[in-house]
């Protein structure tokens, strides 16, 4: 038991000479280092000053109880981690001995005792405060872990969006120029729907991140689900059709009112109906529908189904679909893709606004259904109406682009210039500074990664120099609440993340 003596210090507490020294003269004894105290007050000074391992502690002392010394020691981060262990000659009944434990000692020796069995005891508390220690180290490492795990996540974001961006942008540039070879308008789309789906992976992994964090909030507003079901259709047809997939739906006439994260509930859709269609063969059949279903205290909620016909999902895994890096498809070809990690978002954005998400599936080969609940608003009156905003009016704008990588800068120049906007550009933060104050365009669309000068400060020195004189937006990788919150504090009038749509860009700048 060396490794349990050699460096291990005892703090000994007793207002009883004889007995005090009794135990000390056992403990040296036994190899350990053994500090004396006589009174409680001593008892707490030498604990904080020593940090002993243990502390054996006498119940009835002059000054204060050693349940109150216990108590004290617990109560002070610098010594609640020292195991203590009562002793009492007169104390010794049962709710005594509970009262000691429930107080938080770790142990509880009548006297006399024999000197074996204080060593026992001693080198058992040890044994618990070195297993503690031990977890708390591989706690902290592992919380450690997290913390650079989360900051890798966050840059590898960041870098991805920046070749995304140049490469969306060039696609959008692309499209529009109409090519006349039929060839050459499929591969721009095959460009453009794989740049939209690694899009779509970076920030699921960037989402589960924040979801483990509790980072992720909802920005909430009155929502019209069919509205959001139809947006997710229609952006999946064309990716069902080029698969010869069939791709049905059924949304009811009337509202589903709720209050809801728009992009988020897209979210969810968009990655149930990516997996319908990632793990459903060419000839298969996609269905989506949506009801409202009366509930028995007139509430209602909304029910909507995302149907398969795949390879649908073994009786052992389908508990744990849900749970991060789960895979339906383990083979090792892993010919269907994926990261696992979009039915966790799913399952967490779902809960997060008050509803649920189950799947079914009858086994292999047998297809796939998922089933999200939400809960629903009361229906409007009759009299109200939805308001349609009028078209944006377009117009050409004088545009500062600040943006260090040289592909990005060159493809947004192109497509702004495209749309018959005056660009100017800058390549790091000082430059653009200096172009904004003598320029004064409209607008800046300011990357924030920028050598230099970040794109915060120049936000911050042109809302100095310049005032509200000019409207800013942030382009960057870094997509979470809290970047979004600094990026307003810093006096940006928008924040976007890469890769932004050249259609989204174009609507934002019609609207500024």
């Amino acid at each position: 038991m060396a490794e349990l003596t050699s460096s291990a210090t005892i703090l000994n507490v007793n207002d009883d000479d004889a007995t005090r020294y009794l135990s000390t003269r056992t403990l040296r004894m036994a190899g350990y280092r053994v500090l004396e105290a006589a009174t409680g007050e001593e008892a707490l000074r030498l604990a904080a000053l020593e940090r002993p391992d243990v502390v054996v502690l006498d119940v009835k002392l002059p000054d204060i109880s050693g349940y109150e010394v216990c108590q004290r020691l617990r109560g002070r981060p610098e010594t609640a981690s020292i195991a203590v262990m009562h002793t009492s000659a007169t104390f010794v009944t049962p709710d005594k001995k509970v009262r000691g434990l429930e107080g938080g000692a770790d142990a509880y020796l009548t006297e006399p005792f024999e000197g074996e069995e204080l060593i026992a005891t001693v080198r058992s508390l040890l044994r618990m405060r070195r297993a503690e220690q031990d977890l708390r180290r591989r706690a902290e490492h592992l919380t450690e872990a997290d913390r650079r795990k989360d900051l890798f996540l966050a840059m590898l974001a960041h870098e991805l969006h920046n070749p995304l961006a140049a490469i969306t942008t060039a696609a959008g540039i692309l499209e529009r120029r109409a090519p006349a070879d039929p060839k050459d308008a499929r591969m721009i789309s095959i460009i453009q729907r794989q740049t939209n789906h690694l899009a779509r992976e970076v920030d699921d992994l960037l989402d589960v991140s924040r979801l483990t964090r509790g980072k992720v909030e909802l920005r909430q507003a009155r929502v019209d689900l069919r509205g959001v079901l139809e947006q997710v259709l229609t952006m999946f047809r064309p990716q069902a059709e080029s698969k010869t997939l069939k791709l049905e739906s059924s949304v009811p006439a009337m509202p589903l009112w709720m209050e809801a994260d728009t992009t988020r509930l897209v979210q969810v859709f968009t990655n149930l109906l990516d997996n319908a269609l990632k793990y459903t063969d060419a000839g298969g059949t996609l269905t989506v529908t949506a009801e409202r279903v009366p509930s028995g205290d007139g509430s209602a909620s909304a029910r909507v189904r995302v149907k398969d016909t795949g390879i649908g999902i073994r009786p052992e895994i389908l508990p744990s679909v849900f749970e991060l890096f789960s895979q339906a498809d383990e083979s090792l070809e892993r010919t269907r893709g994926g990261l696992g990690i979009g039915l966790t978002l799913v399952h967490n954005l779902v809960e997060m606004h008050g509803g649920r998400v189950e799947a079914h599936s009858d086994g292999p080969g047998r297809g796939s259904e998922f089933v999200v609940w939400l809960p629903l608003q009361p229906q409007p009156v009759e009299s109200e109406q939805e308001v349609v905003p009028p078209e944006p009016v377009k117009r050409r704008r004088h545009i500062l682009l600040v943006e260090d990588n040289p592909d990005a800068r060159q493809a947004l120049q192109e497509l702004l210039e495209t749309w018959g906007h005056r660009v100017e550009v800058a390549a790091d933060g000082l430059r653009g500074l200096e172009l904004a104050v003598q320029r004064t365009p409209e607008v800046a669309l300011v990357d924030i990664g920028l050598p230099g000068l970040d794109g915060y400060r120049v936000a911050e020195e042109l809302r100095a120099k310049i005032g509200r004189g000019i409207r800013l937006v942030a382009l960057t990788g870094y997509g979470g609440t809290e970047d979004h919150s600094r990026a307003r504090e810093a006096g940006f009038d928008l924040h976007l993340v890469k890769p932004v749509k050249p259609d989204d860009l174009s609507r934002l700048l019609s609207e500024l």
